[in-house]
């Protein structure tokens, strides 16, 4: 089985509400819920589609030929 170690983002707030991702899984970006860390779902993705999706946060436009 596969162990992701997550890290919660520094933007999160004192509430909870945020989201962890863990990247130390080759091939694989996980992200969970922090408020559900102990048992909820883990969605797992490529780095790929990672990449493009945490592009689209920024001034500019999504690449398409994130990796």
């Amino acid at each position: 089985m596969l162990r992701f170690d997550f890290v919660k983002s520094s933007y999160s707030n004192t509430s909870g509400e945020c989201v962890e991702v863990a990247l130390n899984v080759t091939g694989a970006v996980a992200v969970r819920d922090s408020k559900d860390a102990a048992d909820g779902p883990i969605l797992r993705l490529a780095p790929h589609a990672w990449a493009r999706f945490a592009g689209s946060w920024g001034d500019g436009p999504v690449r398409d030929d994130a990796r």
